[in-house]
């Protein structure tokens, strides 16, 4: 099984979930660092992956999304245009960017897309299960039972990760994998700058998705002269055509990514031993990238 993991939900649920006063022996926070590797370490013991890339973001806020739509991501932004992060995290994520490839662990990106798209092509690639580590809701749209494609979600932390298939993506949304993004645009996202359509919440969404099967089939609902759907919805989802399929664009993950070969064999030693031992020192995560090891050789 490949597992493919959205770093940046990994590192940030790491940040969140440990002390401030977890520090390096130079004194910087380093509580990301550290729980981002016993994450990996626990994710390797439970799942027994044989192959791990880990997916960065190549660009957190893609022009040719917000050129869709400007306020993609924007309550993100800091004032210098950067993507706005707490404090001492920056600097951790150097350091985990720097470990993964020194220990010889697998990472992919593209400097126009976000790990996302990274994560959709490198699972459409493969004939084998993928497990997909994420604490993003969009990627519940790359589910898929038939090509044993799962999600491993963080929301409530790496030790509680929930596991979804088809069956539990239903039953928590009310939508099917392959309707996810449809249900998502019609309720809307505030987190990602997608406002939704007027008047039309999660219970709502549901029941247009699953009446007219996706944004295409409601829209022509909508605009039928014998349309049995309500006179305020109608309006409502004609008002918001545009939107929508800007929406849709924005929302669907991109799985045809132009990626090099990215060998995600789990290491069998480090590739760069120096640089792992610098910065486990400067860091003070020996213990936990001791973890991580015995979890992929066991």
């Amino acid at each position: 099984m490949l597992m493919l993991i959205d770093a940046a939900s990994l590192w940030y649920r790491a940040y969140y979930a440990l002390p401030s006063s977890i520090k390096s022996p130079g004194g910087a926070r380093s509580g990301a660092v550290r729980g981002f590797f016993d994450g990996l370490a626990v994710l390797s013991k439970r799942f027994s992956p044989t192959g791990m890339v880990c997916c960065l973001e190549g660009n957190w806020r893609p022009s040719w999304r917000t050129d869709l739509i400007g306020e993609y991501k924007a309550a993100r932004v800091a004032e210098d245009g950067t993507e706005d992060t707490p404090e001492g995290l920056d600097e951790q994520v150097d350091a985990i960017e720097r470990l993964l490839p020194a220990l010889g662990v697998a990472t992919a990106s593209h400097p126009d897309f976000e790990a996302d798209d990274v994560i959709a092509t490198l699972a459409a690639r493969t004939a084998e299960p993928v497990a997909i580590v994420t604490g993003d809701r969009d990627l519940f749209q790359l589910v898929d039972d038939e090509r044993a494609r799962t999600v491993v979600y963080l929301a409530r932390g790496i030790s509680k990760a929930e596991l979804f298939d088809a069956e539990a993506v239903t039953a928590k949304f009310g939508v099917s994998p392959e309707h996810y993004v449809d249900f998502a645009v019609l309720r809307g996202d505030p987190s990602d700058g997608l406002p939704g359509v007027k008047g039309v919440g999660a219970k709502t969404a549901v029941t247009l998705v699953n009446t007219y099967g996706g944004v295409a089939g409601i829209r022509a609902a909508a605009a039928a002269e014998a349309s049995e759907m309500p006179a305020r919805q109608r309006q409502a989802i004609g008002e918001a055509g545009d939107y929508l399929e800007r929406a849709l664009k924005v929302s669907t993950v991109v799985d045809d990514v132009e990626l090099p070969l990215v060998d995600s064999a789990l290491p069998t030693a480090p590739a760069d031993p120096g640089e792992v031992a610098a910065l486990a020192g400067q860091w003070g995560v020996e213990s936990a990238l001791r973890r991580f090891d015995e979890a992929l050789a066991a």
